[in-house]
């Protein structure tokens, strides 16, 4: 056996270590409230009043979402949970082949790689969406003349992909755009004909009460709102930083949209995401990935993006979870804030040959190899 060879084996059982001791550590607490949210409303009961029993915790997502979500409620408990998993298995392993553009080792490395990303490991754990999300947004990516589906309804699912929206507007590719808003208000309008009370209460109250989704200062808050909420800024301070980086993302973005690079500009919005969201969740941060994956793919900086990779592994921000101020405690704290605005502002961009929304070049097995 080659070296290659056992090192892929080793990474295969403590991935197989991973999935045995990991996956139920945070108690699929996420998906517990989409599958008491979806049984109360299918019983009769306000989808918005849920609470999961014994917590503050109730569904935060629009209608629409919690109507792909009532298959969930005929299901025993242990059963929602193995959905849960296949589907983030298989939209993680989607994401990833389409990255790498190749099956075989190099898909296998990456996929062992990413097992071990705090981001992956309580997505999984939680039971939650944002890798089928993220698997939708990158499925438009290869759709051609057709995308716009898959990053309308991730939009209508959680509204915070809406700013994939924008991407294509800021792209010009207007018929993308014209179809993801298309899906979206035909999702919000489908759901608001269907239920009616629910919507209502979703767009006139829940959506703008913050205090649904949990404490803003809390350290798992890796978002521009999470640092100034650590820090007791004021909230004005945080639309001025999310104006910057809006315009810093509109450049970025803009430069890749230019020269063709649409698998950056995805992976940069993907990122602003991250940002300008003020609940950014460290499972939110499966948005990152394609960005580390294509940081490290150009070969640029790599000592850097290990280093990024090792700290998302590790969970390092819980080490400030107790909060302070001193300098250690804001840069400790706000570890993952600073990885993303480094992905923002330095993620090369490859010049590709300017056209639509079509299936980019991706890196072959040699590629990757080689790197």
């Amino acid at each position: 056996m080659t070296a290659s060879r056992r090192s892929l084996a080793l990474l295969a059982l403590l991935a197989v270590l991973w999935v045995l001791l990991v996956p139920g550590r945070r108690g699929f607490f996420d998906v517990g409230v989409y599958y008491g949210a979806v049984q109360h409303w299918v019983g009769g009961g306000d989808l918005y009043d849920y609470l999961r029993p014994g917590t503050v915790y109730g569904f935060t997502y629009p209608p629409f979402a919690a109507m792909l979500m009532t298959p969930l409620a005929p299901l025993s408990w242990h059963t929602a949970i193995a959905v849960s998993i296949v589907l983030n298995v298989v939209a993680g392993g989607l994401v990833i082949r389409w990255l790498v553009g190749c099956l075989g080792r190099p898909w296998l490395l990456v996929a062992l790689l990413c097992v071990f990303l705090a981001p992956v490991r309580d997505t999984v754990s939680f039971g939650q969406v944002n890798l089928v999300l993220l698997a939708l947004v990158w499925w438009d990516l290869r759709r051609g003349p057709r995308a716009g589906v898959g990053i309308g309804i991730a939009t209508a699912v959680k509204l915070t992909p809406g700013l994939f929206v924008l991407y294509l507007a800021l792209a010009r590719q207007w018929r993308a755009f014209l179809i993801a808003v298309s899906t979206v208000a035909g999702a919000i309008l489908l759901a608001a004909a269907i239920a009616p009370s629910a919507s209502r209460t979703f767009w006139t109250e829940a959506l703008w009460n913050t205090g649904r989704v949990g404490d803003l200062s809390y350290v798992s808050n890796q978002s521009l709102r999470g640092v100034l909420a650590r820090a007791d800024l004021p909230g004005w301070s945080w639309a001025l930083l999310v104006l910057a980086v809006c315009a810093l993302w509109m450049v970025r973005a803009g430069r890749a949209a230019r020269a063709g690079d649409h698998t950056t500009g995805f992976a940069l919005t993907g990122v602003a995401t991250c940002l300008v969201s003020p609940v950014t969740w460290v499972h939110h941060l499966v948005w990152l990935l394609p960005a580390l994956y294509l940081a490290w793919r150009s070969g640029r900086a790599r000592i850097l993006v290990i280093a990024a990779y090792v700290l998302l592994c590790t969970s390092a921000v819980w080490l400030w979870s107790d909060g302070g101020r001193s300098l250690a405690a804001v840069l400790g704290s706000n570890l993952y804030v600073w990885i993303a605005l480094a992905l923002l502002a330095f993620l090369p961009i490859t010049p590709h040959n300017p056209a639509p929304l079509l299936e980019q070049h991706q890196p072959q097995e040699k590629d990757l190899v080689a790197g």
